[in-house]
């Protein structure tokens, strides 16, 4: 996974703490924008925040708010018959599916919700919007597991699973339009297969878990082309693979896990995970069989590319946690970060 150079870094400091961002799918080669999940403190409010973003000099600018009557939990983007869609889930349960205008993606048109309570008990832990946007899947600690049809005037939904409790769930990420993943405490990762009712069709639980210190998945990726292997990263700076045609054998990229040591570039709580279509593997071999980059980020500062078998590559170290980022499907060179002490930071890599 060879680095020719450094990516340059712009820094852009901002006047709220940022919970989470995002790059908004294009409707136009023309449309660069970014959202963002914003909380005052001063004020105790929460919103989501579109903005223009520009390269040389990189800079974002505001351009439309949607006020949340909750701080934000899970953000996502898609787009639906040709509208810029964010979903926008809350710690009070709320979910909000907002539109955006079809002629002016950086205003909200539209906003449809969910009202807390309905879908959980307590937060929601994420949300993830199949591609297409005509449906989202919620998961809470509450161990809730929701589908939500989204319509053009209204959202319906219905409770897939419900273990009252007794299984939390903190991630999910979305496989086809009938399968989606799921992960949670003890490193563990579900299967679910909508033409098949009765539950998850498969699960894992990561035996390197100890039970001082029980592992948990906080994001989880699958990639568009190999819908059969499962990303996840979790706690104690664990990524592993889960690959569904042998689901007991998980592969490790980063984290010491079964007496394993392996090239590990954090230590803390990766909070999110996502296949790097930018970064070239190293690995010119049997391609199919071996699991491609991936991006992380960590609450001890650190953004990298980690790969099987390989040295992780550092983009960033920062003194502050780096809790989401999103890598611009149209610029995948292109990487934006939320950091803890009120600032976004955009990385151009060459």
């Amino acid at each position: 996974m060879p680095i020719s150079e450094p990516p340059q870094i712009h820094r852009l400091p901002q006047s709220k703490y940022i919970d989470s961002v995002r790059w908004l799918p294009p409707l136009s080669a023309l449309d660069r924008l970014a959202v963002i999940a914003v909380f005052d403190s001063d004020s105790d409010s929460s919103s989501v925040e579109t903005h223009s973003f520009t390269p040389n000099p990189a800079t974002l600018t505001p351009q439309s708010q949607w006020v949340s009557p909750f701080r934000i939990s899970s953000l996502k983007t898609s787009q639906s018959h040709h509208k810029p869609l964010v979903a926008a889930a809350t710690f009070s349960g709320s979910l909000h599916i907002l539109y955006g205008d079809s002629m002016d993606p950086a205003y909200f048109q539209s906003e449809l919700s969910v009202p807390e309570k309905e879908l959980h008990e307590g937060p929601i832990s994420c949300v993830d919007v199949m591609d297409g946007g005509s449906e989202c899947v919620s998961v809470g600690e509450d161990g809730r597991v929701n589908l939500v049809s989204l319509g053009d005037s209204e959202l319906s939904y219905r409770r897939v699973f419900d273990s009252s409790g007794l299984v939390s769930f903190t991630a999910a990420k979305w496989a086809s339009p009938s399968e989606f993943a799921t992960g949670g405490y003890g490193f563990s990762l579900q299967w679910w297969d909508q033409r098949k009712r009765g539950g998850a069709v498969s699960q894992f639980k990561g035996g390197w878990s100890q039970p001082s210190t029980p592992g948990i998945v906080h994001s989880i990726d699958i990639h568009p082309s190999r819908k059969h292997t499962c990303l996840a990263g979790g706690s104690l700076g664990t990524v592993f693979a889960w690959d569904l045609r042998w689901p007991q054998q998980p592969i490790l990229l980063s984290g010491v896990g079964a007496g394993e040591a392996t090239h590990s570039p954090c230590e803390s709580e990766v909070w999110e995970v996502q296949y790097d279509h930018y970064a070239k593997s190293s690995n010119v071999g049997n391609v199919s069989s071996r699991i491609l980059p991936t991006m992380i980020c960590s609450e001890d500062g650190i953004l990298a590319v980690v790969e099987q078998g390989e040295e992780p590559i550092e983009l960033l170290a920062e003194p502050c946690a780096i809790n989401s980022f999103d890598i611009d499907r149209q610029y995948p060179s292109d990487v934006i970060c939320s950091l803890e002490w009120e600032s976004i930071a955009i990385l151009t890599r060459p």
